[in-house]
């Protein structure tokens, strides 16, 4: 394949992975796979994803002005410990064998694709935890979930919105937009970590970011014309497929 063919193909990816994390997807089960399959050995195509994940962060930040007005001491703090956990997930993940790392995968995918699955019914059933074990909640889900997004984050974005519904912002759109800057955070942080101190393969992850731009800023407009739970149920079936799929060829 082309040089040409092959980056074209990576934007594509990185532009249906932006539109899908928007619709409340899993962005990595589409961005992943697709730099798996142009070749990248899974703990380097992991890093790159990570890396070209940052571009999702300015369009989110822009379209979420209205939201976000008002929540600045909020943020501040929740994404100080977002950078920190998902600097301690970035440093474990360089620190783990890439072959270690390989056979962890697949039960990542999966764990990401089911919590997508169960996320509205896992909302609901939260949504009355008493809020006065939110100040203890809240901060240390931020950082548990911040230092998976270093590490590996497919599902991410679905459980940190599932956080701040509960304990945060019981608005979808608010918590949302909460969520979007918070993975921001985590996934710049990671990706800070990444360029000081691993190979990032810039000839992939490049396009891919590219891709994720254009994506993530037509993405709300696309998504408002898709039920969201046929988005939610083909992404995450398409997760579970892939994730059986890494494990057969990993056995």
């Amino acid at each position: 394949m082309s040089a040409v063919l092959e980056d074209a193909l990576l934007a594509a990816a990185g532009a249906l992975a932006g539109i899908v994390g928007t619709a409340g997807g899993i962005t990595s089960l589409v961005s992943y796979p697709a730099l798996l399959w142009a070749g990248i050995p899974a703990l380097q195509a992991n890093i790159a994803n990570t890396v070209a994940l940052v571009a999702c962060w300015p369009g989110s930040a822009v379209d979420s002005q209205p939201e976000l007005r008002g929540k600045g001491p909020w943020l501040r703090r929740q994404a100080g410990i977002s950078a920190a956990g998902a600097t301690a997930g970035s440093l474990l993940l360089l620190a783990t064998p890439a072959g270690t790392f390989s056979r962890v995968v697949p039960f990542l995918v999966a764990a990401g694709s089911l919590v997508l699955l169960l996320a509205p019914r896992v909302t609901a059933s939260s949504r009355d935890v008493g809020r006065g074990h939110a100040r203890l909640l809240l901060p240390c889900g931020v950082a548990g979930l911040s230092a998976y997004n270093g590490y590996f984050g497919a599902g991410t974005g679905v459980m940190l919105l599932a956080l701040i519904l509960v304990t945060a912002d019981s608005a979808m759109a608010r918590a949302n937009a909460l969520k979007n800057m918070l993975v921001g955070a985590s996934s710049i942080a990671a990706a800070v970590i990444f360029a000081m101190l691993a190979n990032v393969d810039w000839t992939v992850a490049a396009p891919l970011a590219a891709g994720m731009l254009a994506g993530s800023a037509v993405g709300p407009r696309i998504a408002r014309r898709i039920p969201p739970g046929l988005l939610r149920w083909l992404v995450a079936l398409s997760g579970l497929g892939f994730a059986v799929r890494l494990w057969v060829a990993g056995g």
